[in-house]
Parts: structure tokens; C-alpha cells; sequence
């Protein structure tokens, strides 16, 4: 003990405050809560995905806006489920069928800007057949679901976590009910066999926490008003 304390004494004060945020980081805690056995998500149904689909979080849609080259693209819906457009800003999206969403974004943009504004919707990728791994993570994306998956596994998919990431609080999100759940887990324990490695499905979203997480991944991590909307089981 007296010849670990002599080391750390020799450290820098600029270091030693370094080292010391970072392990204040490296911790469990938000308000998402640790641990809950989250039911089986809502089972796809067997719709056309062009006249049915219900896009999600994180699917890449196209917007074609014609002759508004500056609103046309491609556009990704966050993990609250809106798209960010130009003149229009923030829509929800998420659990709208691309006709539900062409109507809404046709409104939006001919209310002050276009006369009969001609839209058109598509899904360019989804997610509801694969897992999203996000945050901190090596390689973060969307990966097939072919067999039974466990997090740890889903993590591993995305060439596991990032140096800076934080083990000790990572959270998933589901859709069950219709509605967006979440519960967060300690990797740091599951790789010690310290907590069970929970059941993942296709259409959940894992994002890893840690200093590289996207501020609307940040927010969703730590805004208080979420326990209104996901409840532990």
C-alpha cells in the first residue's frame, strides 16, 4: 500500500487528474435501469415492406423532393425516431409507413414554404431484421440476425468495444408493445460470468456508452424524463 501510494505521488497533477475522470467515467448509472429481463420484442409481421413497413430507428430512408435538390436524399432516423430536414427541421418518423411519412413531410413543407409540394418516400436499409450496435465501438453498423444472440455477442459483431469506451453501462432498446423500452447491463460483469448475458433480437438497438457517443445517444442515455416512458419488467 505505502509503495503504490509513492508511485502515484510521482505522477504529474495534470495526469493524476486525468487518470481520475477517467475512472469516475468507467461506471455504471443513468437512468435507464441495470439488469431487467426485457420481454421478446413485438414479432414482424409478414407485410409487404413497400405498401406496409413500419419504418424504425436508424433506417436510412430516401426523400425525394421534386425539383428541391437541397431537400432530397438520404436521410437516417435517430434513436427518437425523427429525420432532420432542412426548412422543416425535426419530424417523427419512427412507426409510420413511408406513406404515412410522405403525407406528413407533403404538409410540412406546403403549411409555408411550397405549393403542392410533390414528396416521395422509400427505405433504403432497415434495421428490423438485424441488431444496431452503436457508440463506442469499433465498428458500429447493423448486422444480420441469423441464429440465437446474446449482447456479448452482438458487441463482438462490431469488433467489440472502443479503448474509450465505458463496459460498465451499456444499454439496449427494444420495441415491445408498440412501444420503446430499454434496460442497461454491466459488460464489465457479464465477461466475468459476475451477470447473465442477456437474449438480443433483430430490430434492437445496443448502444455502448463512452466519450465517443453521438450527443442524441448521449441524451437518450441520460435523460431523466425516459423512466416515463421505459419501465422495468
Amino acid at each position: 500500500m505505502n509503495m503504490r501510494r509513492s508511485v502515484v505521488l510521482k505522477v504529474p497533477v495534470v495526469a493524476a487528474a486525468v487518470l481520475l475522470v477517467s475512472a469516475c467515467a468507467d461506471k455504471p448509472g443513468g437512468p435507464i435501469p441495470y439488469n431487467v429481463a426485457l420481454p421478446p420484442p413485438d414479432q414482424p409481421k409478414l407485410l409487404t415492406l413497400e405498401q406496409n413497413y413500419r419504418i424504425a430507428p436508424l433506417d436510412t430512408l430516401t426523400v425525394n423532393v421534386f425539383r428541391q435538390k437541397d431537400l432530397s436524399g438520404e436521410y437516417e432516423v435517430d434513436l427518437t425516431g425523427k429525420i432532420s430536414m432542412p426548412l422543416i427541421g425535426a419530424i417523427d418518423a419512427a412507426e409510420l409507413t413511408t406513406a404515412q411519412l410522405d403525407e406528413r413531410l407533403t404538409q410540412a413543407l406546403g403549411a409555408r414554404y411550397f405549393v403542392n409540394p410533390d414528396v416521395a418516400v422509400g427505405v433504403k436499409a432497415s434495421t428490423r431484421r438485424s441488431v444496431t450496435v452503436d457508440g463506442s465501438v469499433k465498428q458500429s453498423g447493423s448486422f444480420p440476425v441469423n441464429s440465437a444472440l446474446t449482447l456479448l455477442q452482438a458487441v463482438a459483431l462490431s469488433g467489440g468495444p472502443s479503448e474509450d469506451a465505458n463496459l460498465r453501462r451499456v444499454a439496449v432498446f427494444r420495441t415491445v408493445g408498440g412501444q420503446r423500452q430499454a434496460a442497461a447491463f454491466d459488460l464489465q460483469a457479464i465477461r466475468r460470468g459476475q451477470a447473465q448475458d442477456p437474449s438480443v433480437f433483430p430490430g434492437d438497438i445496443i448502444v455502448v456508452d463512452g466519450s465517443s457517443v453521438k450527443a442524441t445517444q448521449k441524451k437518450i442515455l441520460s435523460n431523466l424524463p425516459i423512466l416515463s416512458i421505459f419501465r422495468p419488467f
